[in-house]
């Protein structure tokens, strides 16, 4: 219905409408969905509901109109501060998700930069390929360029590349803690060193892992140092609403000095309606978010985050322990924390595999440079673990199975082709050339997103892939 009603429908009939919707969907409490959504229970989900509500029309622009989210916001920054081991001159920002918060931070680098080192023209960001998109987003609004660089065979960032690819334009360097397609925290430490010696700004990107990684640390799993504790590192960013286990539109941009921050700042003193300001991005923000934030970290506490790493790190280590008994499957790179990418060696075709787990309800994105299927690992999967494993285990048996069939048909259609070309008519062998074709697409499964991948895997470059994405996106958005 793409139409407004002539007149109001009863809210019954909109709330049916709206769960029979919903129904079409992935279930989202049920944890066979192994991204997009952090789900740890019931009865979290229900506070923060009614969290939310409680504050549902409150607009938290103006800081100085709600007092109580302005208090809740200072604290709930704070908490994330000292989870980082942020100085005590640190300054903080609440945004609506990670997105904007390495926005903001590449913001401050160029605004900064543009005090200090007014010579650049086209400031440069050296960050590694792991990097999120979001850093590529944020730079091509802001007239950036992104210098992007190898990474070592653990999945990490090659420091030493990195140094390379500094330059007199260089304003600031990236890493991950830990980096999101395969779950490596990046060398902070040695990032850091080449952030001092040439006199640069450090974000390290821990919205995935920074409400995960400080309580895995606190039940005693070690882990290399990726936050305020490693000197040169002058940013950061972590997400509440992924393993803080907030509704969405919760995020923290945190900086080693209040005076960094300020470059984060928008003032404008010209408008009729008054001077205008804003400390993040975004003007109206959701007043719910920021109360359902602040209500899961005190329902929670230390203990329930100790608790809900402890039980994704478990989890964790009984699916990477199941994958590489399983043939042909391997974990990539050396993850360290509670993100996998589970990867296929040939004949197997992981894009296969994962389409098999799809017809069996699990929800799993596919990632290439490698071909692999991403895992993001909550407390919530505890439960259904053994029983994902057994479908890998029988996914994984049944594509070892077809790709024999297609390594057979592969070959023996050769051989025909080849006998064919020296003896046989030339409509013959075309013939035999059509039967070879559909042999070779026998084992194919029908509409499914393993064709989507090889498609763009043969075309010629990114920028094809990159235009065929704009177009579904443009078909996606019908209005």
């Amino acid at each position: 219905m793409s139409r407004l009603p002539s007149t109001g429908r009863p809210a019954e009939t909109i709330l049916h409408d709206l769960a029979t919707r919903k129904a079409q969907d992935i279930d989202s409490a049920g944890s066979r969905l192994w991204s997009l959504v952090y789900y740890h229970s019931p009865e979290l989900l229900e506070l923060a509901q009614k969290a939310y509500a409680l504050y549902i029309s409150e607009n938290a622009l103006n800081p100085m109109a709600f007092p109580s989210l302005r208090r809740m916001e200072n604290e709930i920054v704070g908490i994330v501060k000292e989870l980082l081991h942020a100085p005590p001159d640190a300054g903080g920002t609440l945004t609506s998700g990670g997105t904007e918060s390495i926005f903001l931070a590449l913001k401050t680098a160029r605004d900064y930069a543009r005090a200090h080192k007014p010579h650049i023209a086209v400031p440069e960001v050296v960050a590694p390929l792991s990097a999120h998109p979001a850093f590529d987003k944020a730079a091509h609004y802001l007239g950036l360029r992104i210098v992007h660089t190898p990474l070592t065979s653990t999945g990490a960032a090659d420091a030493s590349a990195m140094e390379a690819a500094i330059s007199e334009r260089t304003i600031l360097l990236v890493a991950s803690a830990p980096s999101y397609p395969h779950g490596v925290i990046d060398p902070i430490a040695d990032i850091s060193v080449l952030a001092q010696k040439y006199n640069l700004l450090f974000h390290v990107d821990a919205c995935v892992g920074g409400f995960i990684l400080p309580f895995l640390e606190k039940n005693g799993i070690s882990l290399p140092l990726y936050d305020f504790r490693v000197e040169g590192v002058t940013s950061m960013s972590a997400d509440l609403h992924k393993y803080g286990y907030t509704p969405k539109g919760a995020s923290v941009v945190l900086y080693r000095s209040r005076f960094l921050r300020r470059y984060q700042f928008f003032v404008y003193g010209g408008w009729s309606g008054g001077i205008y300001a804003s400390a993040s991005f975004s003007g109206t923000r959701s007043a719910g978010a920021i109360a359902a934030a602040w209500a899961v970290l005190h329902y929670l506490g230390e203990a329930g985050y100790k608790q809900a790493a402890q039980l994704a790190w478990e989890t964790t280590q009984r699916i990477r322990a199941a994958v590489v008994e399983i043939p042909g499957l391997y974990i990539v790179g050396e993850p360290h924390a509670t993100i996998l990418a589970i990867g296929a060696h040939p004949p197997l075709d992981i894009y296969r595999i994962g389409d098999g787990l799809t017809q069996r309800g699990w929800f799993l994105d596919k990632q290439q440079n490698p071909p692999s299927l991403h895992l993001t690992v909550t407390a919530g999967h505890a439960r259904v673990v053994e029983e994902f494993i057994a479908d890998l285990r029988m996914v994984a048996a049944e594509e070892s199975s077809r790709a024999a069939r297609r390594g057979w048909r592969r070959r023996v259609g050769r051989t025909l082709l080849r006998a064919g070309l020296a003896i046989l008519p030339e409509r013959w062998v075309r013939s035999m050339a059509r039967l070879v074709s559909r042999t070779a697409q026998a084992d194919r499964p029908p509409r499914r997103t393993a064709a989507l991948y090889g498609m763009m895997a043969a075309l010629p470059k990114q920028d094809s892939v990159e235009k065929l994405v704009e177009d579904f996106l443009d078909k996606a958005l019908e209005h």
